[in-house]
């Protein structure tokens, strides 16, 4: 028999209380039955239409997940649950390069609006992320794939709470990033790149956690539709990213 719901009851309840009220409807198919089947959605990398008829109508399914994603439903979930008022003893950013396929395309506002770009992969999108010591997701955006990661470095910084610590690769040498982290009195755990003529000394020791934002891509791309950009709107795409990304680190 099929997994019919994909958040348990401790899950439910951190995720409910932010959900919309005061919608009515004849039949009306319950909040934790549809979540349930746009996570087994975005898990399976299926169309829409398909959807197993035991979560309801898939036009309704859809329809919550896109009407939620126009009213930023899924990025305030996950700023609830992520919420922090601490300092993280250290971060990490990194990106990942995602394949859009081809019913991405065509959305109002041109490829490079909805966060598509092309690179030597084809159309691609980036996302972007920042994670916390514990190599939990805090910051999630998107650019198109062929834009630069030092590019979101700031945004991602920006959005994120203090930490004393960024760990990043090579990509993020630059010094007007390390400026912005000194004015946040945050170190920067960062390699020099070769162009450098005097290398910058880095905590080679704490560099070795880098890898938890490395594996935060591994875990959302076990979500097919996460692994493989199918929406055609930036807002959707990322939404689902959030949506994957609460249900493996915060909704438990």
């Amino acid at each position: 028999m099929r997994k019919l719901y994909w958040l348990d009851d401790e899950a439910w309840a951190r995720i409910e209380p932010h959900l919309p009220r005061g919608r009515r409807g004849a039949r009306r198919v319950d909040d934790h039955r549809v979540i349930s089947g746009i996570v087994y959605m975005l898990q399976s990398g299926g169309r829409w239409r398909d959807c197993p008829a035991e979560y309801g109508p898939y036009t309704t399914v859809y329809n919550r997940f896109n009407r939620w994603s126009r009213q930023g439903v899924w990025h305030d979930i996950f700023k609830a649950l992520t919420g922090h008022s601490g300092v993280y003893s250290s971060a990490a950013i990194d990106s990942t390069s995602v394949k859009a396929h081809r019913s991405a395309a065509g959305a109002k506002g041109g490829p490079s609006f909805q966060s598509i770009g092309r690179s030597r992969g084809g159309r691609t999108t980036k996302i972007h992320g920042l994670v916390d010591d514990r190599g939990r997701p805090r910051v999630l955006l998107l650019s198109a794939g062929n834009t630069n990661d030092i590019t979101m470095a700031h945004a991602l910084i920006e959005a994120a709470g203090p930490f004393r610590k960024l760990l990043a690769d090579r990509g993020y040498d630059a010094d007007h990033l390390r400026k912005r982290l000194a004015e946040r009195n945050a170190e920067a755990v960062i390699p020099t790149t070769t162009s450098r003529k005097r290398p910058i000394p880095y905590d080679v020791v704490a560099y070795r956690q880098r890898n938890t934002v490395e594996r935060l891509w591994a875990r959302l791309k076990d979500y097919r539709r996460v692994a493989t950009r199918y929406d055609k709107l930036a807002t959707n795409y990322l939404s689902g990213v959030l949506i994957a990304a609460t249900v493996c680190y915060w909704a438990k």
